[in-house]
């Protein structure tokens, strides 16, 4: 049966309205996901009234001023005549980018901007293109790469007494302006407490799509954490123990970022990333010599191999790119999701958090899920990326959500809405501070944790299933490439990210596939002998397993995720 393409995505955002569980944000309210995929094929606003009627019977807390929206559309679908309907239905396949220009829930975050005298540095994006050297040819080109004329980067040196944020390293924030398409980066930069001229640099995603890296900051690996006084606490097991971290919001509208446009897809993201970088490193080259490494979590499975490639693109840079790491991430759908039956049944270590007739109907689910995910990998077209997205969400991923189990942690029930942590409110009363926002140069009026409008956006052009995996093979041609998991998480859980590394098509295939676990122990001398997980190795992969960790592998288990951070960036398993 032919299925009408405004069908799906009418589907998909009825799909996704109440904030399900978890970062990664999947829609997973409406049960009977098949009916509204596959079973009306008529009159497009038929259609339309039988799918909100289906959500409202699912969702009656789902008030009208979500829908508003969807009921527009409505209208504008009531004067379609049948052969305009199947105008419509031919151009979608014709032109799937034509889906990149609808957004249904977006709009940009309230700001005020503040002058150039408040920041201590500015550096143009021009100026840096307009520099050029003599390479060894005797040949005249720029000293660095990519398209930076429309970007500004603004620095503010932050006083650290004044926040009681690791007080004794130097701190720096600020925005990284894309002129030319309104975007506004927030970053903030933390050196190394050992020894910064030597140590290395990282980057640090957190994912979503739409959450801050400012929970990562306070809540996992950064120097300090907001407790219930709404005051810092000093981190020990911070990542900045022995290298210098750059916190940055992305994409824009998250965190303190902003932007009079959205962003709905990765790879938008990525030529911001690499301008924030070239422009951080021209205006500090004491941190340029260093290695640097991108490590991220969840939705930076996707953000990760992104952006490494659009850095590795480049071959006149500034920035020594030697590794990422991403943890608990989402890279490939179509293996990944085959293991969602498995750790919700009990075979991920820990006991079964759903009945044997769910587990068989996951099961069941599982092949029409993969041959989703497969026509979303053959075309990449938000078309056939969405309604994978949904149906395999609904399908795999909400019979375990309908328990009232912390997605992130198989142990433990959510305590507190869709996030499931009641102290990422902590940092946000914290960051709403306005002696906290000016110390920072934040220019947002509000900062939430996460935004679900760019989550939305994100799943509604189809990012959500997109094969980014395939970028990996060419990042691990010039660097390592570590993936680590801690064997508690539900929604990124280790079982799917071992298989999909095992499964990776690259150079090092076979060796690697054929590498065995090996315990992960602790070396120190006070622990030495600990075991903290298990590690796999091979070429310029790595597959870590952390014992004890959820989603969240530092938060949950600090001492275990300084330990493997260290060892990595110090080239043990390069």
């Amino acid at each position: 049966m032919r299925v009408l393409p405004t069908t799906l995505l009418i589907g998909a955002a009825a799909a996704s309205l109440r904030p399900a569980q978890q970062v990664l944000q999947t829609p997973t309210d409406v049960e009977d996901i098949d009916d509204i995929e596959f079973g009306y094929d008529g009159p497009l606003e038929d259609t339309y009234e039988i799918i909100i009627e289906e959500v409202y019977d699912e969702v009656p807390e789902v008030t009208d001023s979500i829908f508003e929206p969807l009921h527009e559309l409505k209208e504008q679908l009531k004067s379609f005549t049948s052969e305009a309907q199947e105008v419509w239905e031919d151009m979608a396949n014709m032109f799937p980018e034509t889906l990149d220009d609808i957004s249904f829930f977006s709009s940009p975050k309230k700001h005020t901007r503040r002058p150039d005298s408040h920041w201590d540095h500015i550096v143009r994006g021009s100026d840096v293109q307009s520099i050029w050297v003599e390479n060894a040819d005797g040949e005249k080109e720029r000293e660095v790469g990519g398209k930076l004329d429309t970007y500004d980067l603004r620095v503010k040196a932050v006083d650290p007494s004044s926040l009681g944020v690791d007080p004794d390293v130097k701190q720096y924030s600020g925005y990284l302006d894309d002129n030319e398409e309104d975007k506004h980066l927030f970053y903030w930069f933390f050196e190394s407490r050992n020894d910064p001229k030597n140590d290395p640099v990282v980057l640090w995603l957190n994912g979503g799509p739409g959450c801050s890296s400012l929970t990562g900051l306070f809540f996992e690996l950064g120097p300090s954490a907001i407790g219930k006084k709404v005051k810092p606490i000093y981190n020990p097991y911070s990542w900045n123990s022995n290298a210098s971290v750059i916190f940055l919001d992305q994409p824009v509208n998250v965190g303190f970022s902003y932007s009079g446009s959205s962003v709905s897809e990765t790879s938008a993201a990525a030529k911001d990333v690499y301008a924030l970088l070239t422009l951080f490193f021209k205006q500090f080259p004491e941190y340029a010599t260093q290695d640097f490494h991108i490590a991220g979590e969840s939705y930076a499975g996707h953000y990760i191999p992104s952006f490494a490639s659009e850095i590795l693109s480049h071959k006149k840079r500034n920035i020594n790119l030697k590794s990422v790491l991403i943890g608990n991430g989402l890279t490939d759908g179509y293996t990944q999701y085959a293991h969602y039956r498995p750790m919700a049944c009990g075979d991920g270590g820990y006991p079964a958090v759903v009945d044997e007739s769910t587990c068989q109907s996951m099961d069941n689910a599982l092949g029409r899920c993969q041959s989703m995910i497969q026509a979303c990998y053959d075309s990449e077209s938000a078309w056939t990326c969405v309604p994978a997205s949904i149906y395999c969400n609904n399908a795999l991923l909400g019979p375990y959500q309908r328990t009232g189990k912390n997605v992130y942690d198989v142990r433990t029930e959510c305590e507190d809405g869709s996030l499931c942590y009641s102290g990422l409110q902590y940092i946000s009363d914290y960051l709403n501070k306005p002696e906290v926002q000016q110390a920072v140069g934040a220019e947002v009026d509000n900062f939430d944790s996460c935004n679900f409008d760019i989550n939305r956006n994100f799943l509604f052009h189809g990012d959500w299933m997109k094969p980014f995996h395939r970028l990996v093979p060419g990042i691990l041609e010039e660097i390592p490439v570590l993936i680590y998991a801690g064997d508690a998480d539900f929604i990124c859980n280790w079982l799917g990210n071992k298989a999909w590394t095992d499964a990776l098509e690259w150079t090092g295939h076979e060796e690697y596939a054929a590498t065995q676990l090996q315990d992960l122990e602790i070396i120190d001398q006070k622990h030495k002998g600990k075991k903290i997980g298990q590690v796999k190795s091979s070429g310029n992969l790595t597959f870590m397993r952390l014992y004890g960790g959820g989603h969240m592998v530092p938060m949950d288990q600090p001492e275990a995720s300084l330990e493997f951070f260290n060892r990595w960036i110090g080239g043990e398993w390069a």
